[in-house]
């Protein structure tokens, strides 16, 4: 289940979900001031927000519910979670979605096609269950990971000329 502040930076189509139901979200902004913002200000669209890169506080978000019959939004839930289950990796250590989707198409596709699904560098493997997921198969470093992400960077480029951005944070020192 997502911690409200990530839902505030939105993944896929959850943008759509999250212009009908956040109402209000107070936050403590990069200058330490408690800010209010409303509707439009958040800013929502394909993975992003007004939350995007910014190094601010989420204090409080309101949320403007709906009420539905019970049996109904839970079966709506197990059903989206048993699509995800079968669709993607769950039961293995990652970081969610590794690359953004580039224009007109979609990461996953793209490295799927490029023959790369259950390529590994050292313990950080494509998921074979989705090609849009890095996984840790066991002791993977962060060393792994990064060289997998440049692997598959550079093997869909040169197979399509169509250089993948890294959807996870990457932080250096």
């Amino acid at each position: 289940m997502p911690k409200i502040p990530d839902a505030l930076v939105p993944e896929n189509a959850t943008y759509k979900a999250l212009l009908d139901v956040i109402a209000e979200t107070e936050i403590l902004d990069e200058d330490m001031t408690r800010r209010v913002l409303r509707g439009a200000e958040h800013d929502f669209s394909y993975r992003h927000s007004v939350f995007s890169g910014r190094d601010c506080v989420v204090l409080r978000t309101v949320f403007a519910l709906t009420p539905g019959d019970p049996e109904v939004i839970a079966a709506r839930m197990r059903e989206l979670a048993d699509k995800r289950r079968a669709s993607q990796p769950l039961d293995m250590p990652s970081a969610g979605s590794t690359f953004k989707r580039p224009q007109g198409g979609y990461a996953a596709a793209l490295i799927d096609e490029a023959g790369l699904k259950g390529f590994s560098v050292g313990g950080a493997q494509v998921s074979p269950k989705h090609a849009g997921f890095v996984v840790n198969t066991g002791g993977a470093t962060c060393g792994d990971v990064l060289r997998l992400i440049a692997h598959i960077q550079k093997t869909v480029s040169d197979r399509t000329g169509i250089l993948l951005e890294p959807e996870v944070r990457i932080i250096q020192e």
